[in-house]
């Protein structure tokens, strides 16, 4: 029973094998562990010191909301900064900053100035800051070097060459924008002056028939067809009036010939033909009384040669009583014919005139049918140049459309660049100055310390594990019972005298006294690495 309690003891942790370990190999684990410490610890006092000097940028946005006034630079602020931090880290400005603040000057070192540069962009960082929407809101410059005051002064620099340089691409960004969307917006005013050029050509060279005259034209032709068809009327009536006359005329030469009135007292021949002329211009005056007013040129007319035929009425009444009462011989008669004055001779005038008017009204309506016929020609080409008006009107809705939308653009980019170069748009704050650092970034003697504690204590293990793996003695009664091949039936407890036990006190008291002097060193050095590191 007790052989089986001790087998599953060996099966899990042997604490007094481990403990007998430490008793004998104690210094060979405190010495290795002292020296692992102390060789890490004491490296971090020999590296040089390199002192880190750190600055917080804030980006500002514009003070001027969006909504007035749109920026028309790249709102992608980490693509810019990537932008302005390649050309911060360029060759030229890398190398007026090694040569304004003296850089790497130390004598011994006969670095090139593109190890120069190189050593100077590994000492320059950069740490982007997001906010909650994981935009970027801020960025730190970071820059290394061996003195404090040349970290700062090197940090400084990098910090107005970022604020300086953003405020320039910002600027250059916006004035390019414009300037782009000038000359477009110029090559856009030239495609809308082409296609007004065209307009105005077409519709010179198409005049009276576009789309746009379509009701005029058909009023100006309803009006010269009402006109043509009132002269048609005026020219049938003149033509009746020249028949009329002719009329007159041969019946007054026939009644001169005649030379006296009838013996029955009745009319002359010509009179009841003038007396029904009065009697159809009457009714046509009546007519024409019932659609116009006194003052229309026709109604005013027809009273004329009303009154010219009752004038004439009443002369030839006349003629005739004055030939009856003096029997005249035809000498006498046909000197009357030529007479001022006389019926014949006005007859003959008014044929004459009704002759003229007939050959202007036919003048007059052969002008209104031309007239008629050209307005006619220009409603029948209406549907082609409205087509041919409806592409060329096309192609400048369109050109207008992209000028108006270019106009908008480029007054939004104007604003926009006058905003930057107030300096209102989004800009580069300092929210931390550069820092002068008062402590080391590089050797975190504290974190070495920490090292060296863990290198030591591997250390020691080894060792002390070692020298234990090559001890052949046998230590515990157990490793000599599985040696044994026959079980232990007794033990001799180990004689002790006094000389040995006071060895293996002062080996006790020297064990505890390298354990506080190991632990009180490892202290000193951590304490000295947290104030002075």
């Amino acid at each position: 029973m007790v052989e089986e309690l001790d087998e599953k003891e060996s099966g899990g942790l042997n604490l007094p094998f481990y403990l007998g370990v430490v008793r004998r190999r104690h210094m060979l684990f405190l010495i290795p562990l002292l020296v692992g410490w102390f060789a890490v610890w004491g490296t971090s006092w020999l590296l040089p010191a390199r002192y880190r000097s750190s600055t917080l940028i804030l980006v500002e946005q514009p003070t001027m909301p969006k909504d007035y006034v749109t920026p028309n630079v790249n709102d992608d602020l980490q693509e810019r900064l990537q932008s302005i931090t390649q050309q911060i880290l360029s060759r030229t400005r890398l190398l007026h900053i090694i040569e304004q603040v003296n850089l790497y000057g130390d004598p011994r070192s006969r670095m090139t100035e593109d190890e120069k540069i190189d050593r100077l962009r590994k000492d320059i960082e950069i740490e982007l800051v997001h906010n909650a929407q994981n935009e970027v809101s801020a960025f730190n410059v970071y820059f290394s070097s061996r003195d404090p005051r040349v970290a700062q002064q090197v940090t400084s620099e990098l910090t107005n060459l970022f604020i300086t340089k953003n405020l320039e691409v910002r600027q250059q960004q916006s004035e390019g924008t414009t300037k782009f969307l000038e000359d477009q917006l110029e090559t856009a005013r030239q495609a809308l002056s082409e296609q007004e050029e065209k307009i105005r050509q077409f519709k010179g060279q198409h005049v009276g028939e576009l789309p746009a005259q379509l009701s005029s034209n058909l009023q100006i032709l309803a009006g010269l067809q009402s006109q043509l068809q009132t002269e048609e009327d005026a020219l049938n009536t003149a033509k009746q009036q020249r028949v009329y006359l002719e009329t007159l005329v041969n019946q007054y030469r026939t009644m001169q010939s005649s030379a006296r009135v009838p013996a029955n007292g009745t009319a002359p021949v010509g009179l009841p033909s003038l007396d029904a002329e009065l009697d159809r211009l009457k009714a046509q005056l009546a007519d024409l009384s019932s659609h116009y007013t006194d003052k229309h040129p026709d109604v005013r007319k027809l009273k004329d040669q009303i009154a010219k035929t009752e004038k004439m009425r009443g002369q030839m009444i006349a003629g005739l009583q004055t030939t009856d009462a003096g029997h005249p011989d035809a000498a006498t008669v046909d000197a009357a014919d030529v007479r001022d004055g006389s019926p014949m001779v006005q007859l003959q005038g008014q044929l004459r005139a009704n002759r003229v008017e007939v050959a202007n009204r036919e003048r007059g309506i052969a002008e209104l049918k031309a007239k008629v016929g050209e307005y006619q020609s220009r409603l029948n080409q209406e549907p082609v140049r409205e087509q041919q008006l409806s592409d060329l009107t096309r192609g400048y809705d369109q050109s207008k459309a992209n000028y108006d939308a270019l106009l908008k653009k480029k007054n939004d980019s104007a604003m926009a660049t006058s905003m930057e170069l107030l300096q209102q748009g989004e800009r580069f704050r300092i929210l931390d100055p550069p820092s002068l650092p008062t402590k080391p970034d590089f050797p975190n003697r504290l974190k070495f310390c920490g090292i060296g504690l863990g290198v030591g204590l591997v250390l020691g293990t080894l060792v002390a594990g070692a020298f234990e793996f090559l001890d052949d003695r046998i230590h515990d009664e157990k490793e000599l019972q599985k040696l044994l091949p026959v079980p232990v039936m007794s033990e001799i407890p180990a004689l002790v005298n006094p000389a040995d036990a006071r060895k293996e006190r002062q080996r006790l008291w020297l064990g505890w006294a390298t354990a506080a002097l190991v632990s009180a060193t490892i202290l000193v050095g951590s304490a000295i690495s947290y104030l002075r590191g």
